[in-house]
């Protein structure tokens, strides 16, 4: 079984999926990182992101893995390498639209992710994940949320990491960044015709998990 959950930045995407997932017993994957894992390579082997040639060469070289923890945390492997904790930082987070708004970077990521949902019961969230990647996944979500309780939450979220961060600027970035997700040729973030809205704005975490469960009965785990 596919499930999708997708959405802009800091709609809470990853925490939801994560314990839906969980909740579910289903593998949690995380899209975003995948991305963010292949952005840092880009950045550490200096590759010019106007090369594209040699950003596909370099994604086809590439192995990325994400491994479920027992406590549930997601593991993100970057050629065998641990890069959990260096993916998320602003300035990497800048950096990934360069890299995701290439369509042959797409397609190759595409090709990854769908290998998960080949012989797994998953939770994918992304962006394009009911719209390109599995148009035709079981049940559909799109998460959204006021922009300034999403920058909030990420304000929030990046303070606990030990990264410091400006609020004004947060948003504006966040708001450059809802722009160009939504206008880039490939793959843009838009709510598919068949998915769910929920709006987390006013929701705790489990309210929202509970929410999405209650469309997922227990004939269609099945």
């Amino acid at each position: 079984m596919i499930i999708t959950v997708d959405g802009p930045a800091g709609a809470g995407k990853s925490t939801i999926a994560k314990k839906l997932a969980q909740k579910l017993g289903f593998l949690y994957v995380d899209t975003g990182a995948m991305y963010r894992a292949f952005t840092l390579k880009a950045l550490n082997d200096k590759v010019n992101f106007a090369d594209i040639d040699r950003l596909v060469f370099l994604a086809r070289e590439t192995n990325i893995q994400l491994k479920q923890m027992e406590n549930n945390e997601i593991k993100v492997l970057l050629d065998g390498e641990d890069v959990s904790g260096l993916i998320r930082t602003p300035e990497l987070t800048n950096a990934v639209f360069k890299v995701a708004q290439i369509p042959q970077i797409r397609e190759v990521m595409v090709q990854w992710q769908r290998s998960y949902g080949e012989s797994n019961n998953i939770v994918m969230e992304g962006r394009d994940i009911g719209t390109v990647v599995f148009p035709q996944a079981d049940e559909k979500f799109y998460l959204d949320a006021d922009i300034n309780i999403r920058a909030e939450r990420r304000y929030n979220e990046l303070k606990e990491k030990g990264i410091d961060v400006d609020m004004h600027d947060l948003l504006e970035q966040m708001k450059a960044r809802d722009y160009k997700d939504k206008n880039r040729s490939s793959g843009p973030l838009k709510k598919a015709d068949d998915a769910i809205l929920i709006d987390s704005t006013g929701l705790s975490i489990e309210e929202v998990v509970d929410t999405i469960s209650s469309y997922i009965n227990d004939e269609k785990r099945k």
